[in-house]
């Protein structure tokens, strides 16, 4: 547990990022008490299924979220539910009610039902599973580039996803499509479904791409890749200049300065 209102513990994969790079933008508009700190929960080492990390979300999957602004903690999980306690509290990104509220709302449900098909369908047999099995590529491909279509109808008549405005909806399906789109979800991919055919989705994932929120929010909790894009922990905005893995003295060598002073 951290100093700020807000405890996330969490991990650099899409759904991770939608609540870092919230977070990243209410701060960005002037909201102070939106501090937070960000804890790395590894999956691959099983930090989910500890009694702690259960407390805060009983299905065991990141992100997480303990809101201890009020008088008593709250816990918040799936990231759905996340954005949209986070948006509310702060009155940004979902209008309050109306038309633009049920838009929002629609299109950040049509990414907690289609993202799964994204990932755990195409991703884990193009890139993940132990063989290569025609069927099943075939099958989430052509759902993928459906999805993809639906949302390049979409943005040839809007700016943003549910309309004019930025909201919690963009902030949901970026990381997801916008990270294939700019090729950086599972290698080779945009190339295999022909993303760049979908003229007004890469508008749309490079302008979302180029927010300065969205570029610190993203490298929040990242463990792997290029070491400047790796920020483990977050507990104060400088951490971003100052504790990404490319600023960090390795392991190795303070081991080795270690030994040295000894």
């Amino acid at each position: 547990m951290g100093k700020h209102p807000f405890q996330l513990y969490s991990l650099a994969t899409p759904n991770g990022q939608k609540v870092s790079i919230l977070f990243e933008e209410l701060l960005e508009k002037g909201h102070s008490d939106a501090e937070y700190d960000a804890w790395p929960i590894r999956i691959g080492e099983g930090d989910q299924f500890s009694s702690g990390f259960i407390d805060v979300n009983p299905n065991s999957k990141i992100p997480a979220l303990v809101d201890r602004s009020g008088p008593q903690p709250v816990r918040v999980f799936e990231s759905g539910a996340i954005l949209v306690h986070l948006a509310e509290k702060f009155g940004e990104f979902l209008p309050a009610s109306g038309p633009g509220r049920a838009e929002t709302l629609s299109w950040l449900f049509w990414q907690m039902g289609s993202a799964p098909f994204l990932g755990g369908g195409f991703g884990h047999f193009f890139a993940y599973a132990p063989e290569k099995f025609e069927y099943p590529i075939n099958r989430y491909s052509m759902e993928v580039k459906r999805q993809f279509d639906v949302l390049n109808r979409r943005l040839a008549e809007n700016e943003y996803i549910a309309g004019s405005d930025y909201t919690i909806a963009d902030i949901a399906i970026w990381p997801w499509y916008g990270g294939v789109a700019l090729g950086r979800s599972y290698p080779g991919a945009d190339e295999f479904l022909a993303i760049h055919q979908y003229e007004h989705v890469m508008r749309w994932a490079k302008q979302i791409d180029a927010r300065p929120a969205v570029k610190r929010g993203r490298i929040v909790n990242r463990l792997t890749g290029d070491p400047s894009e790796q920020l483990h922990e977050r507990h104060d905005a400088s951490d971003f200049e100052l504790r990404t893995q490319d600023k960090l003295q390795p392991a190795d060598e303070a081991e080795a300065v270690k030994d040295d002073a000894i």
